[in-house]
């Protein structure tokens, strides 16, 4: 019997410029929890999943990270909240696809360190 040997993804490395503006962006702007952290690393938890803000060791880990898609439930709501809070958005919440009853909605911002992440919601529509 064959078995995956990968068996989820554990965490996701973001590289940032300034771990203390990172992690108050993180935390207080997005409100995701932190764990723990160093002098150049900090954790947090997103719903079962790590993420790792860090200072890059080499210059070849110097560069914008993988877009990271935060599933928010109304993301026109997500999007005014956070936009309240300075998080500068490259767009505005829209549909990417349509797939039978569910609509697929994103939008796009940027954070503390210039990394491009979006807010994602499937929309169930009659």
């Amino acid at each position: 019997m064959q078995t995956n040997v990968i068996q989820k993804v554990g965490q996701l490395a973001v590289p940032v410029h300034d771990i203390t503006r990172s992690i108050h962006f993180y935390k207080d702007i997005l409100g995701l929890n932190l764990l723990f952290q160093t002098d150049t690393m900090a954790f947090f938890d997103c719903n079962g999943l790590r993420i790792m803000l860090t200072l890059p060791e080499k210059e070849e880990f110097a560069h914008s990270s993988s877009v990271i898609y935060f599933n928010v439930e109304h993301i026109k709501q997500a999007y005014k909240t956070l936009q309240e809070k300075g998080v500068a958005f490259v767009d505005s919440p829209h549909i990417v696809a349509k797939m039978g009853n569910t609509e697929t909605w994103m939008v796009f911002f940027k954070d503390s360190e210039g990394n491009t992440h979006s807010l994602m919601s499937e929309v169930e529509v009659s």
